[in-house]
């Protein structure tokens, strides 16, 4: 009976195995069976699971020790592990399809996401869980995105997909760093395809020092952010870093150590993935063209293809066409000489018989294909003032790139607020300069929807942005916003947009340190075909749309004349030597200088005065006595001022206020306006102590409203201080509207500013001497007062 049982019972998970779904997904599951025996069920595939019992590898990575890992946590996936530093920890997962994509590229997607539970905090937002990506988890998926991505087969178009989870967050590890380290180990422990591992750090430099991974309190000290990606043999795979304008020997230095350092943690993965025995899968198929398609494609197509990428008088539209002419007729006779040839191989084969010639003409001729040599620029013209209304303007053309960089100014509440978890991750509560980078259809002559910000859009934005932060003062009155529109593109339209975008800041009169100007550089190389190291190679100063495509290398660098403030590093190949990497700088920083240099003939210097159509800032101090009468009941008064004026207030300290007023004219009614509503107190003193005439101008059931000079504001007399008896209404005391009673004042409340006035002290035997006020910018005592005034008895 047992036996049957048995018997059934793996026919029926065998079924279910072969039927797909999530059951052919199980990893080693006990299934218990009424007599107590046991069937376990074998793997579907991947070796996460079946590689035995949870691995763990400490490395010593900048003197602190970082654990790397797996077989404990999420086993139904290809690849997952969890990598900790102090108290952050960080669970990565790969996850890779076996049948191939319709895509033609790699269809690889990274996700970050910061999770509020794992910083001890829950969201904020209305249904109080985690929605949208922030711009903080889209930049670091990209930087994971870059770093991986080169190692994949080349022609591996299978769905794959990485998902980083943060598990807890310390405050003083930035779990960024974390996650490219656990996504290089997830990959290396499945059994996808992929030529890793490798390793990534932050570099910081504090006084002078290079910092490996620093902690949150040290970067806010450093001036510099630099995360290096790493591949074996001291290969730089990835850059990526925010400098404060450091010198470039010092720039160098920290990339040399980064990579050094990752080496470290490239050997604890290369041993845990030893120590859980994985084997790689085989796939279905690469898609690459056939060399018997691509030969005779090259027969056809090599002197046309020549003769168009030697014709310097193309511009980028007509290139293009010329290629796609070429390419159409092409295609046509390859697919009648191989009529059973798939759609993509005969693509491919026109691809790389253009690739082929484009980059030979580099490596062996030295020849670029607008008529350039290797390190000459792009004719560069640069206009500023484009519009008198916008606060500065600027427009940056160098060759066929083209954008248009405004400015605008707006007060300090306008700055950007940082969501929770990015708070506690990395400190950073707001930013009062921002930069937004747009990048139509039209730019390429192409059509699209004009939707929201895209992930390319962001990170090229955020480029610009950190190439520009270090020359914005520390102290400025406004929250800036250079927005950069890309009306034309052949090319780096992300420095295009630091140059712009500084040019902006000069025009709008915002004091900077000194002029940013950014260039891209590209690499193409030719690789040995035994052991696929690099032979020999060419760098491109300034490379065109298509020499990126071509290329290899887009190395972005921004600065000033005397340092570096942004750089960003992507790659096609799995690793370049740092060789390569310190001559692409000094080639970047020739160009900068050479760029600079044509900027500051158009503006060398910001402009002494903002523009007279900006915005305006002034300070008002409101004494205590006063801040009831400006701020007005429930915040009428500021309510009213900043809807009628268009004026923001903000609050600095107890009695100062900031008034922010889009315009000079804005700034002249709302000065008005303060003036109006706090004329009535204006110079008029009281004598703590001394006795008033008071006028009852409102009877309420609390007290009464009373006047002490005709163009006072009514004050509330209170019932406690109408008599010494207890009173529950004024009219108890007879008291009516217009009737004159005598009142003490005892100065003004020191957390409202109300006045405190008394008539039930007065009916104490005391003597008083009783003061009239006959006009509100003056005090009289009672013996020089005129007739209506009286004297105390």
């Amino acid at each position: 009976m047992a036996a049957a049982a048995t018997s059934c019972r793996r026919a029926a998970l065998g079924g279910l195995a072969v039927g797909g779904g999530a059951a052919a997904r199980w990893r080693r599951r006990l299934l218990p069976l009424p007599d107590g025996c046991a069937v376990r069920m074998a793997p579907a595939r991947g070796a996460a699971a079946e590689a035995g019992p949870c691995r763990t590898v400490a490395v010593e990575v900048g003197g602190r020790k970082m654990e790397l890992s797996s077989g404990r946590l999420a086993r139904f996936a290809d690849g997952s592990a969890v990598v900790q530093l102090g108290d952050t920890a960080v669970m990565v997962t790969a996850v890779s399809k076996t049948k191939p994509s319709a895509s033609q590229f790699m269809p690889l997607v990274v996700d970050y996401r910061q999770k509020a539970a794992a910083a001890g905090r829950i969201p904020t937002n209305y249904l109080r869980r985690e929605l949208g990506s922030t711009d903080k988890e889209i930049l670091t998926s990209r930087v994971i995105d870059r770093s991986i991505r080169p190692l994949f087969p080349v022609g591996y178009f299978y769905d794959t997909q990485i998902l980083c989870n943060l598990l807890a967050v310390d405050g003083v590890n930035d779990p960024d760093v974390l996650a490219i380290n656990g996504a290089s180990a997830a990959l290396a422990l499945s059994d996808i395809p992929w030529n890793g591992p490798i390793g990534a750090v932050r570099v910081g430099l504090v006084d002078g020092e290079t910092i490996i991974n620093p902690t949150r309190k040290q970067m806010s000290s450093s001036a510099l952010n630099l995360v290096v990606a790493g591949a074996p043999q001291n290969q730089v795979v990835m850059l990526e870093a925010t400098a404060e304008n450091i010198l470039q020997q010092d720039f160098c230095h920290a990339i040399k150590v980064g990579v050094k350092h990752t080496q470290q943690i490239i050997q604890g993965i290369q041993q845990l993935v030893k120590e859980r025995g994985v084997a790689k899968r085989t796939v279905q198929k690469l898609f690459v063209a056939p060399e018997e398609i691509v030969e005779y494609a090259k027969k056809l197509a090599f002197n046309k293809i020549y003769a168009v990428f030697t014709d310097s008088s193309h511009d980028k539209i007509s290139r293009d066409e010329a290629i796609n002419k070429i390419r159409l007729e092409i295609e046509e006779q390859l697919k009648e000489k191989f009529p059973e040839a798939e759609p993509y191989e005969i693509m491919e084969s026109f691809n790389v018989v253009s690739k082929d010639i484009f980059r030979n003409l580099v490596l062996n001729e030295y020849r670029r294909c607008d008529g350039r040599d290797l390190t000459s620029l792009r004719d560069i013209k640069c206009e500023v003032n484009m519009f008198k209304m916008l606060h500065g303007s600027a427009l940056f053309q160098r060759g066929q790139t083209q954008v248009l960089c405004t400015v605008t100014f707006d007060s300090i509440e306008s700055s950007v607020k940082s969501d929770l978890i990015s708070t506690a991750v990395s400190g950073i509560k707001d930013k009062n300069f921002m930069l937004h980078y747009e990048f139509p259809p039209y730019a390429t002559n192409e059509i699209g929807k004009v939707t929201g910000m895209n992930r390319r859009e962001l990170g090229h934005g955020a480029l610009a942005e950190r190439a520009l932060k270090p020359i914005i003062p520390q102290e400025f009155p406004f929250t800036i916003r250079v927005t950069s529109e890309v009306l034309e593109s052949n090319g780096s339209s992300s420095m295009a947009s630091a140059c712009g975008g500084s040019l902006a800041l000069m025009d709008a009169g915002v004091p900077v340190s000194s002029a940013v100007a950014g260039v891209a550089i590209g690499l193409i190389t030719k690789c040995s075909l035994e052991k696929g190291d690099i032979e020999d190679y060419r760098l491109l100063t300034d490379i065109l749309g298509i020499e990126d495509y071509y290329g290899d290398m887009d190395f972005k660098m921004a600065g000033t004349n005397k340092g570096i403030t942004a750089l960003q590093v992507d790659l096609k190949l799995p690793g370049i030597p740092i060789k390569i990497v310190m001559e692409a700088i000094q080639q970047a920083t020739a160009a900068k200088r050479e760029i600079l240099q044509i900027m500051n003939q158009t503006m060398a210097k910001p402009r002494p005065n903002r523009k007279e159509s900006g915005p305006v800032v002034e300070t008002i101090h409101v004494p205590l006595a006063k801040r009831l009468r400006f701020i007005g009941p429930g915040a009428y008064n500021l309510k009213k001022l900043q809807a009628q004026t268009g004026v923001t207030v903000s609050q600095l300290d107890e009695e100062t206020y900031s008034v922010f007023a889009p315009t000079p004219s804005a700034m002249h009614e709302a000065r008005e306006f303060i003036h109006e509503i706090c004329k009535d107190d204006q110079e008029v003193n009281l004598e703590f102590g001394a006795v008033y005439t008071a006028t009852i101008t409102e009877i309420r059931d609390s007290g009464v409203m009373v006047k002490l000079y005709p163009n006072m504001t009514p004050v509330l007399l209170h019932n406690s201080q109408l008599d010494q008896r207890k009173i529950k209404h004024p009219s108890a005391l007879g008291l009516e509207v217009g009737q004159e009673i005598q009142v003490k004042y005892f100065g003004r409340d020191p957390t409202d500013g109300r006045m405190r006035l008394s008539r039930k002290i007065l009916q104490s035997p005391a003597t008083t001497m009783l003061k009239t006020l006959t006009d509100k910018n003056s005090i009289v005592l009672g013996s020089t007062a005129p007739q209506s005034s009286t004297s105390s008895q």
